[in-house]
C-alpha cells in the first residue's frame, strides 16, 4: 500500500489558531459546527458549519466566534507521521486511517460530500469506483458489507474500500446524515461514482440526497 488516508476530528475553542505540520499531506477539511478562518492560499476567507475546503499549501486557521468541531482528511504515506493539530484551545484525534493502493500513473480526483438520509432511509446494495472514509454525523447507521453488520453513531467513522458491496440502513426514528472524502479516477469528475449491484435496484427510488462540497483533479502525495 503505497499512500494512507487519515481522519482527525479537531476541536476548537473561540479565536484558537489551528497549528498543523508543513508536510506531504493532501488535506480535507468539513467543518461539523461553529466556524473556520482561512488564510493563506490566495484566500481569505470563512467557513461556517456543512461547508468544506480542501488544499496542498499551508494554510493559516483559527477557530470562529464560536466553539469549532472540524473533520480533518488527510491522504499522505504511510511514512508520514499522524499529524494531530496542536495549539492553545485545540485539540485533536486521530479516528482512522485507511491503507490504499493507488497507481501513481492513473490521474485521480479528491471528492468531499454529504450524504441525508430520512428516517428508515437505506442506501441499496452497491460499490463504489474508490476507496474513502465516512464519519456520521447525526443519527444512526448500520452498515452491511462482506458479511458483517456494523452500527455507527455520530461522530464514529468507517473505511469502505470501493469494490465491496455494502448495503446501507439508517435510524427509524430520526434523520441521519455522513460526510466523507473519496478518492477517485479523475474521470469521474462531475459523476457519479456509485454502482449497483443488483440491475434491479438501478431503476428504483433512492432516498438519500448528496451536496457535494470538493470535486477536485489532485496530484498524490510522494
Amino acid at each position: 500500500m503505497n499512500h494512507v488516508l487519515r481522519l482527525y476530528r479537531d476541536e476548537v475553542a473561540p479565536q484558537s489558531a489551528i497549528a498543523l505540520p508543513a508536510d506531504n499531506a493532501l488535506r480535507a477539511i468539513y467543518v461539523v459546527a461553529g466556524g473556520l478562518r482561512i488564510g493563506g492560499d490566495h484566500l481569505d476567507a470563512t467557513l461556517g458549519a456543512n461547508s468544506a475546503y480542501t488544499s496542498r499549501k499551508d494554510l493559516q486557521l483559527k477557530g470562529g466566534h464560536l466553539a469549532t468541531t472540524l473533520l480533518r482528511w488527510e491522504l499522505t504515506t504511510p511514512a508520514t507521521a499522524p499529524a494531530l493539530a496542536g495549539g492553545s484551545g485545540v485539540s485533536s484525534v486521530l479516528l482512522l486511517e485507511a491503507a490504499m493502493a493507488l497507481d501513481p500513473a492513473r490521474p485521480w480526483l479528491l471528492r468531499g460530500d454529504r450524504v441525508d438520509f430520512p428516517p428508515g432511509g437505506e442506501a441499496l446494495t452497491h460499490t463504489h469506483q474508490g476507496g474513502g472514509i465516512r464519519c456520521l454525523l447525526s443519527g444512526g447507521i448500520d452498515i452491511h458489507t462482506q458479511g458483517t453488520v456494523h452500527h455507527y453513531a455520530p461522530l464514529e467513522p468507517w473505511f469502505e474500500a470501493g469494490p465491496d458491496p455494502v448495503y446501507a440502513a439508517t435510524a427509524k426514528d430520526t434523520a441521519s446524515a455522513f460526510a466523507r472524502v473519496m478518492i477517485l479516477p479523475r474521470e469521474l469528475l462531475g459523476k457519479s461514482s456509485i454502482r449497483y449491484v443488483n440491475a434491479d435496484d438501478l431503476n428504483k427510488p433512492k432516498n438519500q440526497k448528496y451536496q457535494v462540497f470538493i470535486d477536485t483533479p489532485v496530484d498524490l502525495p510522494k
